[in-house]
């Protein structure tokens, strides 16, 4: 944690922080907030030159922090396939917001309890 506060963050940075996403990661969210309209993971995977697979991995991974989201496009003929676009920034913000006040709290708790585990054991002399 100290490392993260030394260091000069930028607002990309939250992405790896607070979800340990990888430089694909934010690459391809990069590619999506700059495109016009909803891409589909070939598409995406042509953006950042790499293969269908790998950035249909990353894509996954950004749905699931919440970053990006899927649509269904169903043919009339039958079939369907997904489209993909970034999810609203002050969603996203909100649930970056959200994480960080449990974390906080949680950490709160977490120091209370080192209080009370050594406070007692340790005993500071008079001066």
């Amino acid at each position: 944690m100290s490392e993260y506060l030394q260091q000069d963050m930028e607002c990309e940075g939250l992405l790896e922080c607070f979800h340990g996403l990888k430089e694909l990661d934010r690459e391809i969210f990069g590619v999506l907030v700059d495109a016009d309209e909803m891409l589909t993971v070939d598409e995406i995977a042509d953006a950042v030159d790499r293969e269908r697979s790998t950035a249909y991995r990353s894509i996954q991974r950004l749905v699931q922090a919440g970053f990006v989201q899927k649509e269904q496009i169903n043919y009339e003929q039958g079939g369907y396939y997904h489209v993909f676009r970034p999810t609203d920034p002050d969603r996203m913000a909100d649930e970056m917001q959200r994480m960080l006040n449990d974390w906080y709290a949680k950490m709160g708790q977490l120091v209370q309890e080192f209080r009370d585990k050594y406070d007692e054991r340790v005993e500071v002399p008079a001066e």
